[in-house]
């Protein structure tokens, strides 16, 4: 099943726009430098692109201005009527995006502060790290806070303005929280590779009777999500053991103590020597985690870009194979 995700769509198309003005761009610095040089061919040298690539950007540039620019013959190039007055204006963008460039890394360079991101441990560990290392890199005096919590803790932080937003299951809401869809993934089955029901393909909640159950305790939305889905079914789990957090029931199933359910990315990214997941069907039983902020309430210029940094990497990381199996289910 393939969910269409809002952020996603809005991130794609943010992205087109800022290609479409890099290519502008280029073109316009093209256009400089061929004006100043009088020829394709050493200007194709300085910027150190190929003639034909540089012949495509000022084609490009002239399609977007709707004229031409350039009296070309063999032995010359001149500017156009239009490309005369274009000239000086077109200097004059390039200082100025050059200028604010440099303006711009500066202040990354001292900008100083805090963001605090309120999440439930999935989150905490598949989420987070890569965009920290990403935002790090460009705001480095920009310090981060992760508040780990259950999914009730993890809304109420975000509500009383502990955490400027948050990452948390879409089944805990409230009237003055935005959520926004991230990923919708189901639960799996964690066994050890040598339990009969790692041979199987597909496994049934009716296949874990008689099985040791390790699950969330009673609290947990994880849980809440389970119980919810059995609510007006005879046949309900039986959960021998309970524990608080889900990386808990992951040791005991490696352990041997017996079996769990878990969201699928609370399972190992990669191959694990004991671990496995299977597709646990039904019911099929899933979860959509996204970001909550309050309503009404804007973020920091900071925390905006350290949103928008996670919201790229998950539209990334959702068309990868290992995403891909679970969101498909």
């Amino acid at each position: 099943m393939h969910i269409n995700n809002p952020c996603v769509i809005v991130v794609k198309e943010k992205q087109k726009w800022n290609t479409d003005m890099q290519h502008e761009l280029q073109g316009i610095q093209a256009f400089v430098k061929i004006a100043e040089i009088g020829c394709f061919t050493k200007a194709s040298q300085f910027l150190h692109i190929s003639q034909p690539a540089l012949t495509r950007r000022i084609q490009k540039l002239e399609e977007s201005l709707g004229t031409t620019l350039f009296e070309r013959s063999t032995r010359s190039v001149k500017l156009t009527t239009v490309g005369r007055e274009f000239l000086p204006k077109a200097k004059n963008l390039i200082d100025f995006y050059e200028s604010s460039i440099m303006s711009i890394k500066e202040m990354a360079t001292h900008q100083a502060g805090v963001i605090t991101v309120s999440c439930i441990p999935t989150a905490a560990f598949y989420f987070l790290p890569s965009v920290i290392r990403d935002y790090n890199n460009d705001y480095p005096n920009i310090r981060i806070r992760i508040l780990e919590h259950s999914a009730s803790d993890c809304l109420e932080a975000v509500l009383n303005g502990d955490a400027d937003f948050g990452i948390n299951m879409i089944n805990i809401t409230h009237p003055n929280i935005d959520f926004a869809p991230l990923v919708n993934e189901p639960f799996v089955l964690a066994c050890r590779r040598d339990n009969p029901l790692a041979k199987k393909q597909l496994v049934t909640w009716d296949d874990l009777a008689g099985m040791k159950l390790i699950g969330v305790r009673r609290s947990s939305g994880n849980r809440s999500l389970i119980d919810q889905a059995f609510e007006k079914m005879d046949w309900k789990p039986n959960w021998f053991y309970e524990v608080r957090h889900l990386s808990t029931s992951l040791g005991m199933v490696e352990a041997g103590l017996g079996v769990s359910v878990v969201p699928s990315l609370a399972m190992p990214t990669d191959e694990h020597h004991v671990l496995v997941s299977r597709p646990l069907i039904e019911p099929v039983i899933r979860r959509t985690l996204g970001l909550v902020q309050r309503r009404e309430n804007p973020l920091s210029p900071a925390a905006e870009k350290f949103r928008e940094l996670l919201v790229q990497l998950w539209s990334a990381e959702n068309n990868s194979p290992w995403i891909g199996k679970f969101t498909q289910l």
